[in-house]
């Protein structure tokens, strides 16, 4: 069985951060693979990695993802 590329899935409007080519696009440019979003606008996909970073951040301190520890102090 050979399988082909994959193909970018997308559609105008949507927006996505490629972490690939560290650049945001519109719609399917990227394999789904290199990108984060889609987000609704252009700003929202520019800070994805911001985004992403927030929400990394909280998943550790909630305590449900943790066995009950308390959230290490850093």
């Amino acid at each position: 069985m050979v399988f082909g590329r994959s193909k970018p899935t997308g559609q105008p409007g949507e927006w996505f951060y490629c972490i690939k080519h560290g650049k945001v696009e519109e719609g399917p440019e990227c394999p789904a693979k290199d990108r984060l979003g889609p987000y609704p606008t252009r700003e929202e996909a520019a800070r994805a990695l911001e985004t992403a970073a927030e929400r990394n951040q909280e998943w550790r301190d909630d305590p449900r993802w943790n066995d009950g520890e308390p959230p290490a102090q850093g």
